[in-house]
């Protein structure tokens, strides 16, 4: 069981993890990691999503050296084409 803390560390058993929001919801990760790993490891095309980290907009040429660290607050938004008047929202990212 982890015990959340505001400072958004959690700890179990001396293992420590950082906890941050993506898009709304609660993430742990073991360490502060970089934001271009992080979409790696989500499967996500770092070209097709525009990404803000606590209210600001990132340039996706620092997304490598960018670093999602505990207490961050991350939005990740699918780029979408068209442009079709009523065309549904796109699918949430996790």
């Amino acid at each position: 069981m982890h015990h959340r803390r505001r400072s958004g560390l959690c700890r179990d058993q001396d293992v420590f993890v950082i906890a941050l929001r993506v898009n709304g919801r609660d993430v742990e990760l073991d360490s502060p990691t970089p934001l271009l790993a992080y979409l790696d490891e989500l499967g996500v095309n770092s070209k097709a999503v525009a990404v803000e980290l606590n209210g600001v907009i990132i340039d996706r040429d620092s997304y490598p050296t960018t670093l999602l660290n505990a207490g961050d607050v991350v939005e990740i938004v699918r780029m979408v084409g068209g442009g079709r008047v009523g065309a549904s929202s796109p699918p949430a990212v996790p």
